[in-house]
C-alpha cells in the first residue's frame, strides 16, 4: 500500500504529538506545523515547519508535497474563568485560535486534500463542555461549539472528496491541562467526576484520530465523537 501524507497542525505536544507518533510508525510521511517549528520528535519521516495559526499570511505551502490525505488541527485553549471576569477580547482570542485558526488552515491546505487520488480527511477538536453545561467554560465552549457547527456544514460541502469529523474529549492529561492536574488532589477530583474514574490519556484520543484518518474510518463524516470517560452521557447513582 502506498504511503500517505498527513499534515498535523500543533503536533509537537499532547494529543497532536501522539497522533504524529502513531502515523509515523506506519511509514507515512508526516508534516508538522507549529508555532515554534521545533521538532517534538526525531523520526526520519516527520518534517517540521513554523506556523502561527493566528496570522493568515504565515501559512507556508512550499514545504508540502503535491497532495495530502489528512489534515488534523490540534491548537486549542483552556480559559476557565467566571463570565463576569471574561472580556470580549478573551472571547475573541479563543475564537481566533480554536475556530478561525482552523478556518485559515483549511482554506490554505484543503486544495492539497482535493488533489489526493484517494480523497482526504479533516479532523478538528471540540470539548465535552459543548455537550454539557459547565461553569467557567463560556468562552471555550462557545468557540468549540462553533467548531462543531462549522465541521458539520463543511462535511456536507466537501463530500464526497473530503471527510470532516470532530473529536470532543473531556479533560485529558496533556501540557494544555497542566494547571488543572497540577496536584494529586486536583487529579483525584477530576478523576472522580468521570464515571470511569480517571482523566483521559492523549494516546486514547490519538487512537481514534488515527482510525478516522485511515481506511477503517472511510465511511464516517460529519460526526462529533465524545471521548470523555462517560461524563457527557452517564450519571452514576
Amino acid at each position: 500500500m502506498e504511503n500517505k501524507n498527513y499534515l498535523i497542525i500543533g503536533g509537537t505536544t499532547g494529543i497532536g504529538r501522539k497522533i504524529v507518533e502513531r502515523l509515523s510508525n506506519s511509514g507515512d510521511k508526516i508534516y508538522v506545523g507549529s508555532r515554534s517549528g521545533e521538532p517534538g520528535n526525531s523520526m526520519s519521516n516527520v518534517s517540521h515547519f513554523q506556523l502561527d495559526v493566528t496570522q493568515m499570511g504565515n501559512f507556508p505551502t512550499d514545504v508540502l508535497p503535491e497532495s495530502l490525505q489528512g489534515l488534523v488541527y490540534c491548537p486549542g485553549t483552556i480559559r476557565l474563568q467566571p463570565f463576569k471576569r471574561l472580556t470580549t477580547d478573551d472571547f475573541a482570542d479563543d475564537f481566533n485560535i480554536n475556530l478561525l485558526g482552523a478556518v485559515r488552515s483549511i482554506k490554505t491546505y484543503s486544495p492539497f486534500l482535493q488533489k489526493s487520488p484517494v480523497g482526504g480527511t479533516i479532523i478538528l477538536f471540540s470539548t465535552v463542555a459543548v455537550r454539557i453545561g459547565m461553569a467557567y467554560h463560556t468562552s471555550i465552549s462557545s468557540a468549540k461549539g462553533a467548531i462543531e457547527g462549522f465541521a458539520r456544514s463543511l462535511a456536507a460541502e466537501f463530500a464526497p472528496r473530503i471527510r470532516v469529523n470532530v473529536i470532543a474529549p473531556s479533560l485529558t492529561n496533556t501540557p494544555l491541562a497542566r494547571q488543572l492536574l497540577s496536584t494529586e488532589q486536583k487529579r483525584e477530583a477530576s478523576s472522580q467526576r468521570h464515571p470511569l474514574k480517571r482523566v483521559g490519556r492523549p494516546e486514547e484520543i490519538a487512537e481514534l484520530a488515527t482510525l478516522l484518518l485511515g481506511e477503517n474510518g472511510s465511511w464516517i463524516t460529519g460526526q462529533t465523537f465524545q471521548v470523555d470517560g462517560g461524563i457527557s452521557s452517564i450519571k452514576m447513582l
